[in-house]
């Protein structure tokens, strides 16, 4: 079910819960801001999570309340992951769905990295 972006942190989402340790992960990437590690559900061959470890909602909140360390870490990372996965030459998308009309599911922001076969259109028409 989609969130309201609006609405405070909520620590009992299941990111928040992977940071604290209290669900597994299959870690990708990690270092002091950001963490990213594969989708227990991927929809594609590749599909990997990166996140922020602060408590940030959405892109909106990050991009007003994180610190430049901690967005020049997510951005970063997504790069990386990228790189050493192989994924610049064949293309992969990156996804940050933000709100009720984009179908943001989880109250922590994430970004979604999709490669591994033709994704198609960007949305349906």
């Amino acid at each position: 079910m989609p969130i309201d972006a609006t609405q405070p942190y909520d620590d009992a989402n299941i990111f928040a819960r992977i940071l604290r340790g209290e669900l597994p992960s299959k870690t990708v990437h990690e270092d002091e801001h950001t963490l990213a590690f594969n989708d227990i559900n991927p929809l594609a061959p590749t599909h990997i999570l990166v996140i922020p470890k602060g408590r940030y909602v959405s892109w909106d909140d990050f991009s007003a309340k994180a610190s430049d360390e901690e967005i020049a870490s997510l951005v970063r990372a997504v790069g990386k992951i990228a790189r050493e996965g192989g994924l610049v030459q064949s293309g992969y998308r990156i996804l940050a769905n933000s709100g009720l009309n984009s179908g943001q599911e989880v109250p922590h922001l994430h970004v979604h990295i999709f490669a591994g076969r033709p994704l198609g259109p960007m949305l349906a028409k």
